[in-house]
């Protein structure tokens, strides 16, 4: 099923709580979280991309698309910026390369309700909560997001928000978005996965 969308997986992060190392590649019933999010991902994109800043240590991704940030040090926007100057589609969907459990029918229904707009960013909304590592940016947001970054305010994704049009696909908190957007940001967090 193609897309004008590119898959996009922010694989950096500093991940000090893991000790050094880079979450995507964190083993979870014997597979590393970027391969499980690129199995579940991969019938959607033509395109998938990675952002990393330590392209050594995803070698064995080398048919996808491997690129650094441009912007260092700006956190997830950084990534988004990278990913959406390498597109060679209309729009990125991004995803945090520590959520090892995406669900295939938020993400179809996520693309769905995109084609519908004209929105700069699609955000899933759970309840009031957003999950912006987890949204569809179109390339009409560049712009903005380049001026955003070359200010240097803010880096923080919530605060580039108010600078473009954005639109939320409603959903209601249940044990499917639970899992969904789960992220693992230390090893306790591996520790209470009992799926």
């Amino acid at each position: 099923m193609a897309n004008r969308i590119s898959g996009v997986i922010l694989a950096g992060g500093s991940s000090k709580r893991f000790g050094g190392i880079t979450k995507a590649n964190v083993v979870i019933d014997g597979e590393t979280i970027i391969s499980r999010i690129i199995s579940t991902i991969s019938d959607f994109f033509d395109e998938i991309i990675i952002v990393t800043n330590k392209p050594e240590e995803f070698q064995e991704y080398i048919k996808y698309k491997i690129v650094k940030d441009q912007f260092l040090k700006a956190g997830p926007l950084g990534g988004i910026h990278a990913a959406l100057k390498t597109s060679s589609e209309d729009a990125i969907f991004v995803f945090a390369g520590d959520m090892p459990f995406l669900n295939k029918e938020i993400i179809s229904d996520q693309i769905n309700e995109f084609n519908k707009k004209e929105h700069d960013v699609f955000i899933p909304k759970v309840d009031k909560f957003i999950e912006p590592l987890h949204a569809i940016y179109r390339k009409s947001a560049l712009n903005h997001l380049e001026r955003f970054l070359l200010e240097g305010k803010s880096r923080a994704v919530r605060d580039f928000l108010s600078e473009v049009n954005v639109g939320y696909l409603q959903m209601t908190k249940n044990e499917k978005t639970d899992i969904a957007f789960v992220n693992i940001n230390s090893p306790s967090d591996l520790e209470k996965i009992s799926f």
